[in-house]
């Protein structure tokens, strides 16, 4: 069963904890946190597991799977995206006492594995882990100190949503700067994502002299913020959006005609009748991966073997197509595709195979790697809250 509950944004939240937590939700009462609704659930046993991750991971009522395949009862925590903020939370707040499942953005688990909010996972306990793509195994952020910290669940690569009844083909990040869409265009509220398109832009279509776009040096860092402070001053954004609900509310509502963005946000236009499109951009895409990573609370819970359960339920197949045919992204497996083939009454294995390709496509050309934790990313917080206050 799915519970979209947010304490950790409601000022009361450090009040809460888990017991607390679940039994508010096991009674089916409804309580307001932070403008999100209680949903009204079963009573959870004491194996059910609380699963805190980018909202885009969330597939509602299909959580009810996990019951049935694996014997689990799944209560969804949308974390908002920013790693900052998950991070803090994890380490000094009570996220490790109402969780034990994180999911987020690459690059944060070094930090939480010296900080002890974090424990590495026992591959013995995950066989469908053998059928992940190796190049998603691959990926240098799982790792820490010799051990698995991390688990690659979702990947894909992110550009710029756009109108094409209004703008034609989109194919450059240049759409976003264009002054003839001053005050019509928006991009994320998150360094992570937007100083990476920025680099990209400038080092691609403007012969910037920038190195990785995902890991600036001081000066390249400069550089890219103050062109989107001028930006910014300048009226060019319309707004610096935040979480996936307003990221959708700009598109649907045609509040803006372009917007860096996620994926998932194209499919949610598609659905309210809008032409939207997801460019191919020349500068190329970034890349990213959202982990799973295990809190410390659930072992301490003696919730660990639980929780690897639920880790090889969702690369067993059934998570993978849902989140495909939902939301656009993938789970990087050929269980996806051998799951669809064989309930091809649930799932069109043509689309999941197609979907599989289409991500593997974008990772074929230039892609920029998002990291949640660059070499200066205490830099970027500051120059972000620059922009902020701009």
């Amino acid at each position: 069963m799915t519970n979209h509950i947010n304490p950790l944004n409601n000022p009361m939240a450090s009040n809460f904890n888990r017991r607390q937590l679940l039994k508010t939700l096991g009674a089916g009462g409804a309580a307001l946190a932070g403008g999100t609704l209680f949903r009204p659930m079963a009573a959870l046993a004491a194996s059910d597991l609380a699963f805190w991750a980018t909202g885009t991971l969330d597939v509602g009522d299909a959580w009810s799977r996990a019951a049935d395949d694996a014997g689990l009862n799944v209560a969804f925590t949308d974390n908002g995206n920013d790693p900052g903020p998950a991070v803090a939370r994890l380490v000094a707040g009570n996220a490790n006492d109402l969780f034990d499942i994180g999911g987020l953005q690459g690059g944060a688990e070094k930090e939480l594995a010296v900080q002890g909010a974090i424990v590495p996972w026992d591959m013995s306990k995950i066989p469908n882990y053998e059928n992940v793509w190796q190049w998603a195994k691959d990926i240098p952020y799982l790792h820490h100190d010799g051990k698995q910290y991390g688990l690659p669940a979702v990947i894909n690569a992110d550009s710029i949503i756009y109108r094409p009844d209004k703008l034609g083909k989109v194919d450059s990040y240049g759409v976003i700067f264009d002054p003839k869409l001053k005050g019509q265009v928006a991009m994320e509220d998150a360094w992570i994502n937007s100083a990476v398109f920025a680099a990209m832009y400038l080092k691609e279509s403007e012969n910037q002299k920038i190195g990785n776009p995902g890991n600036l040096t001081a000066d390249e860092l400069g550089l890219v913020m103050e062109f989107l402070i001028k930006h910014k001053r300048d009226g060019q954004f319309r707004t610096f959006w935040s979480g996936w609900e307003q990221g959708v509310q700009l598109v649907g509502d045609g509040e803006v005609l372009a917007m860096t963005g996620w994926e998932p946000i194209v499919y949610e236009g598609r659905k309210r009748g809008l032409q939207v499109e997801y460019a191919a951009p020349v500068e190329g895409y970034e890349g990213w991966g959202n982990n799973l990573v295990l809190l410390k609370g659930a072992v301490d819970r003696g919730l660990g073997d639980d929780a690897h359960k639920f880790a090889n339920w969702l690369f067993d197949g059934f998570y993978g197509c849902t989140l495909g045919e939902q939301r656009g992204y993938v789970v990087p497996s050929d269980r996806n595709v051998a799951y669809a083939e064989a309930h091809a009454s649930e799932f069109d294995p043509a689309k999941v195979k197609a979907l599989a390709e289409h991500v593997k496509a974008k990772f074929s050309g230039k892609v920029a790697w998002q990291n949640t934790r660059p070499d200066n990313f205490q830099l970027y917080e500051e120059w972000w809250q620059k922009l902020r206050n701009a």
